[in-house]
């Protein structure tokens, strides 16, 4: 008889099913038990979010140096913004494109291998009507590149690429090189079509015409530098060492700099009319005597009080005194 629930206790247990009882019973069941993801083995994670997170920080400082060079060199205002990093396979994005296409291959020196800076066609045509002094506007029938288009467009993007070393310098000393450029997709198989490859996407707008950039990382290029792909190493304290050595060097090229050094003798005032009527042999009276200090200059600023006199028989100043407040001649 003791299993037998009570009046109070059926009570009491239709309340707590009422306020969703059950429903905290149920979470604690699920709580308690681990659940299986899914993991698809054709396009394996190589790219965790710390990654993707980290690259997206250093291609958003890449964006706003490029667009302001292609402001400057377009003479135009070009807006360009991160819009994506994920990741994906590498056939999966060639697939993606279509001919014809603007697609840079990169040598991203010290690192083995080549990324890819893809360009849209109707972005590559604004940039060369801009160029070539037109108002930077697309096409309306897609066609090939030219020769000359072609060289336009490998000049630009080999100045584009200039700006690439500054944002990865806390990573990577980059130096990338352009190799070719290529408007067919098929001509630019740099590595196996399941390669899994990080894809930056940059969205541009140059005037009213917008388009977007995509960079292809492939994951064997930064295989060896992918334990430095994480916001903990990117915003990192150097080491006091390393502080140490940096302070050393700044101080090394500070003690090696040329200051301006003068000595000033003394003032005096004449008019016009006395300065019109000099000749050799007058003498202009100044407003200090034979034995007072002369005032050692620095740039601008007086430092020290000393005494004229020869050093090796060049005309010289003995310092005296110092002047420990910097005050400007006056």
């Amino acid at each position: 008889m003791g299993d037998i629930l009570s009046q109070s206790e059926i009570d009491n247990l239709l309340n707590a099913l009422s306020q969703g009882g059950a429903s905290n019973i149920e979470l604690a069941e699920r709580e308690g038990r681990q659940e299986a993801k899914s993991y698809n083995f054709k396009t394996p994670s190589k790219f965790n979010k710390e990654h993707l997170r980290t690259l997206e920080i250093i291609f958003e400082n890449y964006a706003r140096m490029v667009s302001s060079f292609l402001s400057a060199y377009l003479r135009t205002t070009i807006q360009i913004e991160v819009a994506d990093a994920s990741q994906t396979a590498y056939k999966e994005f060639s697939n993606s494109l279509l001919n014809p296409v603007i697609l840079a291959i990169i040598n991203p020196h010290p690192l083995k291998g080549s990324i890819i800076l893809e360009i849209g066609s109707a972005i590559g045509y604004s940039i060369i009507d801009r160029i070539l002094g037109g108002p930077g506007i697309e096409l309306k029938k897609i066609r090939d590149f030219s020769e000359i288009e072609k060289v336009l467009l490998e000049r630009v993007i080999t100045q584009m690429l200039n700006y690439l070393k500054e944002p990865w310098e806390n990573v990577i000393e980059l130096r990338p090189r352009l190799e070719k450029v290529e408007t067919n997709s098929q001509f630019a198989q740099i590595v196996e079509p399941s390669e899994i490859v990080a894809l930056v996407t940059l969205s541009i707008k140059i005037g009213a015409s917008e388009g977007f950039m995509n960079f292809c990382i492939p994951n064997l290029v930064v295989d060896p530098i992918m334990d430095r792909l994480n916001t903990k190493y990117w915003f990192v304290t150097p080491a006091e060492s390393e502080q140490n050595a940096y302070q050393e060097k700044i101080e090394v090229r500070l003690a090696a700099a040329d200051l301006p050094v003068a000595v000033i003798i003394g003032k005096a005032s004449i008019t016009v009319s006395d300065f019109l009527q000099l000749q050799a042999g007058d003498v202009i009276p100044l407003d200090s005597s034979v034995n007072s200090d002369l005032r050692v200059m620095v740039g601008d600023l007086l430092r020290f009080f000393g005494k004229p006199g020869l050093s090796r028989g060049k005309n010289a100043v003995q310092i005296t005194s110092l002047v420990k407040k910097e005050e400007p001649l006056s």
